[in-house]
């Protein structure tokens, strides 16, 4: 894998499909092993995960998408 996905690759990934731990560490800006940590702790953290065997963790790209929104957070909306 090279040190940056490309810019299209991203998009790509974006738009649909499935993030492998590397990948979506990129994308998101952590380490790998923080997504490894995630899913390891009690209780499970992160975003969702589908385990092929143990070796294979994939993520869903809507899956993501939908757990990144979760978590944002906007100054401009009042405090509740």
């Amino acid at each position: 894998m090279t040190e940056t996905l490309e810019l299209h690759n991203v998009a790509g990934l974006l738009l649909g499909g499935w993030y492998t731990t590397e990948e979506l560490a990129e994308i998101i800006g952590v380490d790998p092993s923080t997504l490894r940590r995630w899913r390891t702790a009690s209780p499970v953290q992160g975003p969702p995960f589908v385990r092929l065997s143990g070796a294979v963790t994939r993520y869903s790209a809507v899956d993501v998408q939908r757990w990144l929104m979760s978590h944002r957070i906007d100054p401009q909306e009042p405090s509740r």
